[in-house]
């Protein structure tokens, strides 16, 4: 499997992503084996969030002992106020048992914050960043406009958005994008919250870019054995693939649900 250079953050990954949301649903001791297992079958990207539960804490129980640099932290906040972001940021600390957070964003971010917009949240970033206790700002997006203001902004090193071979052109936009102005950008509900049953193309679709890497989420062994397998014998795409994609795309598109509900609360059943 190739390696991905996460845009100006220089961070160099396999690009096979472990999305921990799920581990939240089974036990610390399964969680553990889950994690283990990934980090000793080549994963290096471990993707979770101060929301999902105590995902951090299970990820933060099964890689202690391990060097920390051996692997990528990347986790958010949905903090509305520089208090609260302090709060989240030292709450994951804590629970992941590391002194830095490798990539930090916020988490389903409705607006974009930057320097002197009165809500102090970048600002926070910044300094969080100067302590040492994040090497990275990032953020997540559930919305287009969002994503773009981000990119075009410059203030960010990463984003995180779904990305799916049922994306449509304007969201696969973003990843030129991304790339033109050396943003890292991180694929989420590579699945399409779980209309995608078939991994080789979904990861045959995610080879072809050279900037992106995917996260999977991943409460289950045989899920994490499916993965795992691309890690020596990584899908490319051809004919065969892209017809099955089109024919998919075709019978599938219009039931991907890309976001949130305008409650804020998930609007897909699964959010893989």
């Amino acid at each position: 499997m190739k390696e991905i250079v996460l845009g100006k953050t220089k961070i160099c990954v396999p690009q096979n992503g472990f999305g921990a949301l799920p581990i939240q649903r089974v036990s610390h001791e399964k969680a553990k084996e889950l994690l283990i297992k990934a980090y000793e079958g080549g994963m290096r990207f471990f993707d979770t969030a101060r929301a999902y539960s105590d995902s951090e804490e299970k990820i933060g129980a099964a890689f202690e002992g391990i060097p920390r640099e051996n692997y990528i932290l990347n986790s958010k906040t949905m903090a509305k106020t520089p208090e609260d972001f302090w709060k989240d940021l030292e709450s994951s600390l804590s629970n992941l048992k590391t002194d830095y957070i490798d990539v930090y964003q916020f988490h389903c971010a409705n607006q974009v914050y930057k320097p002197n917009d009165s809500t102090g949240m970048y600002e926070a970033m910044l300094e969080a960043k100067k302590q040492g206790k994040i090497r990275h700002i990032g953020i997540t997006a559930h919305k287009l406009g969002v994503a773009k203001e981000a990119i075009a902004s410059d203030l960010y090193e990463t984003l995180q958005f779904p990305l799916s071979y049922l994306s449509s052109e304007k969201e696969l936009e973003l990843i030129s994008m991304c790339k033109e102005h050396d943003i890292g950008y991180i694929a989420m509900k590579g699945l399409a919250g779980g209309l995608i049953n078939q991994s080789v193309p979904a990861m045959a679709f995610m080879q072809q870019f050279d900037n992106v890497i995917p996260i999977w989420g991943i409460q289950k062994e045989s899920e994490l054995k499916e993965w795992l397998s691309f890690m020596d014998k990584t899908p490319k795409m051809d004919e065969e693939i892209k017809h099955f994609i089109e024919k998919e795309k075709k019978e599938l598109a219009k039931d991907f649900c890309r976001g949130y509900t305008a409650a804020g609360k998930m609007a897909c059943k699964h959010f893989l």
